[in-house]
């Protein structure tokens, strides 16, 4: 059922993003031909007003198309209401529309949290550190730790709880590189004993593993309306923060930072699992999931909105588009990185799943 839930909201955030687009450009008068949910051959269809609505096979995003796009269309080249004979400004709206609709989204989702679960009234905590994340072919992963896992001691010294057990395991592992740290955890309520040995980064010692506090978060009753949006407001500005720089710090420091990205795979395996704890954790997904996708669309690069942008934006400054064979050569180069690097972190996620590891036998 979690899975299920998982790809539920994967779905309606692709939706919402091309329904940002589809209603941005309708709104305008602006001609539109198709609302695709993934790319590929189509598995449903429904016209609909001169529109196409489909369900596309691979899953992997989604598009709004024009009669610009069809060579075979009968609409005028010179008909105002194409959109590439709209004005600039126009376009822009058309274009941003999906990252806004994304970034709405996530605040909306952010205030029915306070409306369905609460305001943040402090944080529970449980003995142990709870491990929320393990990255592939690091020290944590090679010695078996899993996502879920709870630390209870390392080298017989109970670690208890709170922000305090995870900085004291922190330090633990900072200043034993190389060396093997007994870890005592527990696993779906089973004890288990675990043998983890930092790797040594300039003396350091580095497991690669996500650390957080044991325990569950309280709520309480909002005092009003404005708490509620003053909460979403705080939540929706830090998630956004983290968001940016997340993904700044992937492109200044790639090398490193490559191992911790994650596709289509591991982001549902996630949802998952924050859908069975319930409570807050699904919300926060949510809204964290729809500005990843509205960052990401906002970014420079072929097929996505920010390439489209910048298109615009040269647009403008040359008075004319770029010449269409240039356009062309780009959206495809584009198209095969983004499927290749969509099918490489699929594998490499799906390879990570513990059913899978199982059956290879790690």
């Amino acid at each position: 059922m979690g899975v299920l839930t998982a790809l539920a909201i994967l779905a309606g955030l692709i939706v919402v993003h091309e329904a940002g687009h589809f209603f941005a450009a309708t709104w305008q008068g602006i001609r539109v031909s198709g609302f695709s949910v993934g790319f590929g051959p189509v598995l449903l269809e429904r016209q609909r007003r001169g529109v196409q609505f489909a369900l596309r096979a691979i899953p992997l995003g989604g598009f709004v198309s024009f009669p610009d796009d069809d060579e075979d269309s009968t609409i005028p080249s010179d008909d105002p209401n194409l959109l590439r004979n709209r004005p600039i400004p126009q376009r822009a709206l058309v274009i941003a529309a999906g990252v806004l609709a994304n970034l709405l989204l996530a605040w909306s989702v952010l205030v029915a949290q306070g409306l369905v679960v609460g305001i943040p009234a402090g944080f529970s905590a449980t003995p142990g550190v709870l491990v929320s994340g393990v990255q592939p072919g690091q020290a944590a992963a090679a010695a078996g730790l899993r996502p879920g896992d709870r630390i209870l001691a390392a080298d017989g010294v109970n670690l208890g709880g709170g922000q305090s057990a995870v900085a004291q395991l922190v330090e633990r592992v900072k200043a034993a590189p190389d060396q093997t740290l007994q870890l005592q955890a527990e696993r779906g309520g089973n004890p288990i004993s675990i043998a983890l040995t930092p790797a040594d980064l300039s003396g350091i010692g580095r497991i690669g593993a996500q650390l957080q506090p044991s325990g569950t978060e309280a709520f309480r009753r909002p005092q009003g309306p404005g708490e509620i949006v003053r909460q979403a407001n705080h939540d929706f500005v830090s998630l956004t923060q983290r968001t940016v720089e997340g993904f700044v710090t992937l492109a200044t420091h790639f090398g490193e930072t490559a191992s911790q990205v994650s596709g289509p795979v591991k982001i549902v395996e996630m949802g998952a699992s924050l859908a069975k704890q319930g409570g807050s954790s699904l919300f926060l997904y949510t809204a964290l999931i729809s500005i990843n996708l509205a960052v990401l669309n906002a970014l420079p690069l072929p097929l996505l909105d920010g390439g489209q942008f910048v298109f615009l934006m040269l647009e403008g400054l040359r008075g004319k588009p770029l010449p269409e064979r240039f356009q062309l050569a780009f959206m495809q180069s584009g198209f095969v990185f983004l499927v290749g690097l969509s099918l490489v972190l699929i594998v490499k996620d799906t390879s990570q799943l513990a059913a899978v590891q199982q059956l290879l036998g790690r």
